[in-house]
């Protein structure tokens, strides 16, 4: 397999506790990964775990590339330990991204808690643009990259749940109020989205209620990562489909949205 590779650890540097930026360089030269596509990443050189964790692309900094993750089971804490020099197997980029030709008149981004790593490298791709970005966390110390956001001119909008940073509440009470506001804000744009499922279901149906169009990077757990072994599969209105290879990113309207079944995609166990 040609995307097939390894890759040396150069950091892994914890930006709060269970959340971590890995940076990797491949050994070889690799295609460059689009916003929202993935790489299926080994976490030890040995046999346990055995399968591959799939990780979203976060930056790609011209040769080396970087994924944001948070631990949240066995594989990703082993990860987490990973030192520069030691080697790790990489299968990618894989899936297929954000498709940004489909959106006309502009892009708003929306991302909540770490989903907010493969919504930077959508930012990072469209800075030029100065996309409004919409981000909600639980709480101030999960809002993260937004040194990086400042620099790429990326106009944030911070909601958390605490009210410890920015407005108190959900992404989607703060959508609705700016779209009551101040509806020209919104209108004609086109959502680029990642985060739980309860926030890509709402953000659905506020999408689909003012006719605009929205996509979605969705996570799902998996073994094989090339659409093989059929471990995840969603429902769709066009039949049930693979994250890892018709998506991971789907229309928001295109998903049959099952509440507490999809997990947050960046850190994935």
């Amino acid at each position: 397999m040609d995307r097939l590779f390894t890759v040396s650890v150069t950091e892994n540097r914890q930006l709060i506790e269970n959340h971590f930026l890995l940076t990797l360089h491949p050994r070889k030269k690799i295609r460059r990964p689009e916003p929202g596509t993935f790489f299926m990443l080994s976490v030890d050189s040995g046999l346990d775990p055995l399968l591959k964790r799939p990780l979203s692309v976060h930056r790609w900094l011209g040769s080396d590339f970087q994924l944001l993750y948070r631990v949240a089971g066995k594989g990703t804490a082993i990860l987490s330990r990973r030192k520069p020099g030691d080697i790790l197997e990489v299968i990618g980029p894989l899936g297929n991204g954000f498709p940004l030709k489909q959106s006309p008149k502009g892009a708003v981004l929306v991302a909540g808690g770490i989903g907010i790593a493969p919504v930077f490298a959508l930012a990072e791709k469209l800075s030029s643009q100065r996309p409004l970005l919409f981000y909600g966390a639980r709480t101030k110390q999960e809002v993260l990259c937004l040194d990086g956001l400042k620099r790429l001119g990326v106009q944030a909008v911070i909601s958390t749940d605490d009210g410890s940073l920015g407005t108190k509440g959900s992404v989607i009470n703060v959508l609705t109020q700016v779209a009551s506001e101040n509806p020209d804000m919104l209108r004609g744009q086109t959502f680029y989205a990642c985060g739980p499922e309860p926030m890509l279901t709402a953000l659905s149906g506020f999408a689909v209620q003012r006719g605009m169009k929205g996509y979605a990077a969705l996570e799902e757990r998996m073994a094989c990562g090339i659409g093989t072994c059929l471990g995840c599969v969603v429902n769709t209105t066009g039949g049930y489909k693979r994250v890892c290879k018709e998506g991971p990113v789907f229309a928001l309207d295109e998903v049959i949205w099952e509440r507490g079944k999809s997990q947050e995609l960046g850190g994935r166990q």
